[in-house]
Order: structure tokens, then C-alpha cells, then sequence
């Protein structure tokens, strides 16, 4: 199966709720990827294709689809594994990122006793609406002297231009408008 096919199948597979979270809002749902093998096989390769020639140090997955992602991305790279987390879910010393949602405020932590300065760092998580999310990821990466590489995500929506918020590299695999 060539690119164009892993990425049609990927496609297909994620499904569209409209009216939720709220009326007006069309849901894009990567969990329709997880109920079809052929999907998630397909995705599996759109990923490790992209990643193979990254020089990372360090794999970052944001709370919680993220975690979905990068620990398989670690195992196709032989690095770390590391959860940026909400406020309260990890334990020793973390710092913190307050951040905007579409919705009221957050807060990201993250462990710091496993980022040296200078940790070449790759952000992936599900989906980049409005960037705010994987900004907070990005500043609170930067405060501890990580540099992030790329922010990898299986879905953009383009029309809300959140790449634009983000400050580094930004790579999706199905964009909508």
C-alpha cells in the first residue's frame, strides 16, 4: 500500500460527531482509528516513515491522547518516553504552564528531573485545533532548555490555524478545514 492509500484509510477511519462538544461544533475522533487494524496499521506506518530521520533526544505525549502515540513512536526510535501532564497527575518535581482553552483555563506540568538542557524533544498528540494546547506543550518544553524539534499531530484543522501559534516545526497527516 503506497502513502496516498495508508493516508485515505486513515482518513476514512476517523469519525465526525457534529454538535459536540457543543452545538456548532464538528468533533473529529481518532478513536474510529483504533477500531480498524487496517487503519491503525496504516497509521502506524505514516508515523514511523515520518519519524525515522528525526534526531531526537526524547518523545513527549500530551495528556492523554498523546499518550496513545508516543510510546509506540519511542519504540520505533529506541528513546524515551515523557508525559506532559494536567495539573495534579504527576508526582516529583515538575514545572508548570498555564494555558487557554476554547473554554476557560489549564494547567500542563511536566517531570523536569528527565529533561538536561538542551534535549532535542518531539511533541505528538491527536489533534491541532487552535494551537493554545501544543503552545503551553512548547513554552513549558523551552522553560526547562528542551528545543523541540517538531510537533507531530494525525489531525489539523486548518481553518483555525493553530500551527501558527505554535513557534516550531508542526507536522499532521489528515487536515480538514
Amino acid at each position: 500500500m503506497d502513502k496516498n492509500e495508508k493516508l485515505q484509510l486513515l482518513r476514512n477511519a476517523i469519525r465526525t460527531y457534529p454538535d459536540f462538544p457543543e452545538p456548532g461544533i464538528l468533533f473529529r475522533d481518532i478513536f474510529g482509528v483504533f477500531q480498524n487494524i487496517a487503519a491503525l496499521r496504516a497509521m502506524r506506518d505514516l508515523i514511523v516513515e515520518h519519524i525515522l530521520f528525526l534526531e531526537i533526544d526524547l518523545v513527549i505525549g500530551l495528556d492523554s491522547r498523546g499518550f496513545l502515540f508516543g510510546p509506540m513512536i519511542c519504540m520505533e526510535l529506541g528513546k524515551p518516553f515523557l508525559p506532559i501532564r494536567k495539573q495534579g497527575k504527576l508526582p516529583g518535581k515538575v514545572m508548570k504552564q498555564d494555558y487557554t482553552l476554547e473554554y476557560g483555563k489549564a494547567t500542563f506540568e511536566l517531570q523536569t528531573e528527565f529533561i538536561k538542557n538542551g534535549t532535542r524533544a518531539l511533541i505528538v498528540d491527536d489533534l491541532l485545533a487552535t494551537g493554545g494546547t501544543m503552545a503551553a506543550a512548547v513554552q513549558l518544553l523551552k522553560s526547562v532548555g528542551a528545543d523541540v524539534v517538531e510537533c507531530l499531530v494525525i489531525i489539523e484543522l486548518t481553518t483555525l490555524k493553530g500551527r501558527n501559534k505554535v513557534g516550531v516545526p508542526v507536522y499532521s497527516f489528515v487536515q480538514y478545514d
